[in-house]
């Protein structure tokens, strides 16, 4: 007998303030590491870096570890996106309370943190190559528990 219902990719949904940094790098990991196990799309709360790259120290983090961001083009999130998703893996416990609202209480059992033990990705904006690749390395490890 066939399953009637053909198996398809989990989707994940990776968040953070502007997709610019931290969710982008997520979603590589994840892309990288699940192949087609896993369907991802990656978005921020905010609009400021749509239509630019990913941010430049985080393109090097990323390659330093094996992954290329270097044509991901930010993406602000929306409620089609949050509903389209299976899981929405947030950056940061006030990327994640800014999600709730636009998720709607229909979709709010789909928000989680990103980081299994509760706490938040450090957000390198703002600062060095040194912490971008402290968030990256933080990044990568934190993708085990989604993978299959």
């Amino acid at each position: 007998m066939t399953n009637p219902t053909p198996e398809r990719a989990r989707r994940i949904l990776t968040v953070c303030l502007g997709n610019y940094c931290r969710s982008p790098l997520a979603g590589a990991v994840l892309v990288t590491k699940a192949g087609p196990a896993l369907d991802v799309r990656t978005a921020g709360l905010i609009d400021m870096w749509v239509g630019k790259t990913a941010h430049p120290d985080m393109i090097t983090a990323a390659a330093h570890l094996g992954y290329d961001l270097t044509d991901h083009h930010p993406t602000q999130v929306d409620r089609a996106l949050i509903t389209w998703a299976d899981l929405v893996l947030a950056m940061d416990r006030s990327v994640l309370d800014q999600l709730r609202p636009i998720a709607g209480p229909r979709n709010e059992h789909k928000l989680r943190l990103y980081l299994a033990d509760g706490s938040d990705v450090p957000d390198p904006m703002g600062k060095g190559p040194r912490e971008f690749a402290a968030s990256a390395a933080v990044i990568e490890a934190g993708a085990a528990p989604y993978l299959p």
